[in-house]
Order: structure tokens, then C-alpha cells, then sequence
């Protein structure tokens, strides 16, 4: 063999043992290669993996969040049935229901007494108009007997289902979650339809049940509110006067709790035939809104009364002695007052009034015009002893009315007192031709203030005749 030959067969050896298998360290089946396709695999699905626990953990976030928010909501709401519809549109957002209702219970627990409703178009409700609400027959009567939480996926399928009146529009799934306020069940949250078309699952039923306990608060908190509320609109009414026979004069008058709670006025009207036959009328407005601000009132009112009633002075002396004496005898806090005579005269009726810082009185004349007696304010009681107060003169046509109203009829903390005034002119003149109680009911219903005051109204309609109409002939008599 040449020099030649052998080396090829060295290289050829060589090759050959490049080409076997490395020998194994230990006993055992050799592990398998990790081809790179399959490595790619498999962070591509642990990628995906995390990536589906962290969409879940934004989105389990993202309804925590839109449940604290959703509580927090309810709980600023203060009106029961405010409350109560807030819980349900509130419930719709959470868990993307197109429709949604709250039945509450009937006293004895056996049928809905009142059902709110959210979600239905106009057309809905008009197709739907006349038709009783339900009271808890069928699938809504399941959480009634058990107030355990409830999903549907079928209603018109479910055993209890009772069928829909005419006119409902048609509905497949069903959440239902019972409300308890004190451990006692209050009522039943229903939603139905989502708006992807799934079923509510395991998820929606959880947020739900969760807002179904902080709605209960918010009910108990509500109605405390309204009892409270009630009870000082009771107190405050108490130190009001009941209005005594003004004939030939009609009057109505209406008083209106501020809508905080707790929120004694300070606000008081009063009228009454005087001595000489003249009707003496009075609003006023103590400063402040607690139980002193309605002590305070109560004592200005009664004195007052007193000295318009003693003395036939104009309402300006009155005034001025009324400002001394408090001062005199009492710490008060800065009050307003207009006080007015409405004397007869030969052509009918005229107005002699003085203010203590008070709105002007605002004159509806028969023909709808309206017109803010403004004249010379004059300074609060409890500021200045030391500065003369004018009278001031008015005649007042037959058929109108004249109305005295405090501030927080107009005040509103979004716009100017003058927009406030021109608005309140405004619904006078509309609703003037209603009769008199409707008519200031209307005005403290629709007022143009923003509420956060309470209100006092009084309104005079001037007769035609300066003399009181005779009595007609007792009930029975021939002569009727």
C-alpha cells in the first residue's frame, strides 16, 4: 500500500468516528433532542397562558373597580325611590344587561308591591302601557319563595315560567338576586339580556350578589333619611301658623324643607286681619339652617306678630321697633323680612310694605303680566339700629296675585339670583289661572332654585271688593 493509499484511509477512519454516537455517562434511554420548532411551541402556549391570566386579572379588576364605583354611586343618593332605580341601572352596567327591574316586597312577603323598571324604549313601554305590573307569579316569584340567587337561560322554558302579557318584549335569561336590608328581605334585583347574547354566569351572579348588599345599606340609609326629613318638616310646620279667614281675600300658602337632611329652616309666613280691617302679611328668613336657626325664628315670628297686631303704624315703625328690641333682649343672626299692610281704599286695594333686606313681593295681574315690586331694600334685622326704613306704596288690581316667597325658591348656586327671579316670573305667569293652592304648589314643585334651601311661599288673590261677601243662607233654608 503506498504512503497514498493509507492516509485516505486514516481520513475515511477518522470520519467514520466523527459520525457515531457519543458514549452515554450512565445506564438508561438517551433523552431526545429538543427540536427548535417544538421549543417554539411551547413558549408560544405558556406566552398565551399568561397572557389569559393577566386579561383575567385586568378584567376581574376593571369590575371591582366598576363595583366600588357603582357603591359609591348608590350610596350618594339620599330619595329612597332615587335609591331604588340607581340600584338598577347600576346592576344593567355592571354585568352589560339590557333590561333590568327591582321588585319590592309586600309587607307580608308573599307579592311584589312596587316594580321599577330600566332598559325599556318608549315603544316598550308604550306597547306595555295599561298593563299591571307583576306582582311575582312565574320564575320571578321562584326568588319570592327561596331568595337564594338565581339564573335562567330559558325563561319562556322554565317549569314555573307564566308566560308574558302582550306587548312584552321577549326575554330568554334571567339573573335574580335577593335584597336584604337589617336581615330582612327588602326586595329582588332582576336584569335580563345581556348584550353579547350569553347567558349571566358565575361571575355576574358574584358582582351582583355583592351589589345587592351595598344597595341594602343604601335603602336603610335613604329611608332614615326620610324619616329624619319628615320629622323636621313636622317640627318646622308646627312653628308655622295656620292661616285664619282673610275673606274677601283667598290665600294659600306652602312650606318646603330644604333637601339635606336635618336642615331646620330658618323661613316663616304669617297674614292676619288686623284691627282696623287691613290684612297685615310677613315673610321672613333667619340665617343659618339647624335648630337655632328655628328658635330664632319662632321668637321673631311671635313678636313680631305681636307688635304688628298692637300697633296701627306703617310697616316700616314696626320694623325699626322690632330690630330694637331684639337687639335689646337677644344674640339673633341676620334675619330679612318684608312686611306689608294691604289696605282698602275708594278704587279697590293698595299695597304699604317696608323690607328688612328681603325680595321684592312679586304682582301676577289678570292679564298675566308679572312685576317685582322693587323698591328700596332697607338693611337685615340684628345689622343697624341706627338706619331709617322706608314704606313704600303699591295699588293692586282686581284679580291679581300678589305673592311673598324667600330666597330658597330662586337661589341657585349655578346661576345669578336675576335668572333665578326672571325664571320664577316666568312659571307665575304660566300657571297663574290655576286656582290659588295649585297654583303655589306648582310654583315650590317646578321651583327654579337648585333645592339645597328651604322655601316659604304665600299668596294673596286681591277681590274685586274692598267688603267681605255676605253669608249665604244656611244649608236647608227655602230661601237657597
Amino acid at each position: 500500500m503506498s504512503e497514498h493509499d493509507e492516509r485516505g484511509e486514516q481520513h475515511e477512519r477518522g470520519r467514520q468516528h466523527e459520525r457515531r454516537e457519543p458514549e452515554r455517562a450512565g445506564p438508561g434511554p438517551a433523552p431526545e433532542p429538543l427540536e427548535v420548532p417544538d421549543l417554539r411551541f411551547h413558549l408560544d402556549a405558556e406566552l398565551e397562558r399568561i397572557g389569559t391570566q393577566l386579561r383575567a386579572l385586568t378584567d376581574a379588576k376593571d369590575r371591582l373597580q366598576g363595583l366600588l364605583d357603582a357603591v359609591l354611586a348608590i350610596s350618594g343618593e339620599l330619595d329612597l325611590s332615587a335609591v331604588l332605580r340607581r340600584i338598577v341601572t347600576t346592576a344593567m352596567d355592571l354585568v352589560g344587561a339590557r333590561y333590568g327591574a327591582l321588585g319590592v316586597l309586600h309587607e307580608s312577603g308573599e307579592y311584589l308591591r312596587e316594580f321599577i323598571t330600566a332598559g325599556l324604549s318608549e315603544q316598550e313601554r308604550a306597547a306595555l302601557s295599561g298593563v299591571p305590573f307583576p306582582h311575582g307569579r312565574g320564575v320571578l316569584g321562584l326568588l319570592i319563595q327561596n331568595p337564594e340567587p338565581l339564573r335562567v337561560e330559558d325563561i319562556p322554558g322554565h317549569p314555573s315560567s307564566a308566560g308574558f302579557p302582550p306587548g312584552h318584549p321577549p326575554m330568554r335569561t334571567l339573573l335574580g338576586v335577593a335584597i336584604s336590608v337589617r336581615g330582612e328581605i327588602y326586595g329582588d334585583l332582576y336584569l335580563s339580556e345581556r348584550y353579547d347574547g350569553r347567558p349571566f354566569d358565575r361571575e355576574d351572579e358574584d358582582v351582583v350578589v355583592a351589589l345587592a348588599g351595598a344597595a341594602g345599606i343604601a335603602i336603610e340609609n335613604a329611608r332614615l333619611f326620610g324619616r329624619v326629613r319628615e320629622s323636621a318638616e313636622r317640627f318646622q310646620r308646627l312653628l308655622l301658623p295656620s292661616l285664619p279667614d282673610l275673606s274677601p281675600f283667598e290665600a294659600a300658602t306652602v312650606y318646603r324643607p330644604a333637601t339635606q337632611p336635618s336642615r331646620l329652616g330658618g323661613d316663616w309666613y304669617d297674614a292676619m286681619v288686623l284691627p282696623d280691617d287691613t290684612v297685615g302679611v310677613a315673610i321672613g328668613d333667619v340665617g343659618g339652617h339647624d335648630l337655632d336657626a328655628a328658635a330664632v325664628m319662632a321668637r321673631i315670628h311671635s313678636m313680631l306678630r305681636a307688635l304688628l297686631y298692637d300697633r296701627r303704624t306703617p310697616p316700616s315703625e314696626v320694623l325699626v321697633q322690632l330690630d330694637r328690641t331684639l337687639q335689646a333682649t337677644a344674640d339673633i343672626p341676620v334675619t330679612t323680612v318684608c312686611l306689608a299692610r294691604i289696605e282698602p281704599q275708594q278704587t279697590g286695594w293698595v299695597l304699604r310694605w317696608s323690607t328688612a333686606g328681603h325680595f321684592p313681593p312679586l304682582l301676577i295681574t289678570p292679564d298675566l303680566r308679572t312685576e317685582y315690586l322693587e323698591a328700596e331694600p332697607g338693611v337685615p334685622l340684628a345689622v343697624s339700629t341706627g338706619i331709617e326704613r322706608p314704606d313704600h306704596t303699591h295699588e293692586l288690581p282686581a284679580g291679581s296675585i300678589l305673592l311673598f316667597f324667600t330666597d330658597g325658591l330662586v337661589e341657585h348656586h349655578a346661576r345669578s339670583v336675576d335668572e333665578g327671579l326672571t325664571a320664577l316670573a316666568g312659571l307665575a305667569a304660566t300657571h297663574a289661572e290655576r286656582p290659588l293652592k295649585e297654583f303655589v304648589r306648582v310654583l315650590a314643585d317646578h321651583h327654579p332654585s337648585d333645592g339645597q334651601d328651604d322655601m316659604a311661599l304665600l299668596a294673596l288673590r286681591i277681590p274685586a271688593s274692598t267688603r267681605s261677601p255676605e253669608p249665604g243662607p244656611p244649608a236647608g233654608d227655602p230661601a237657597a
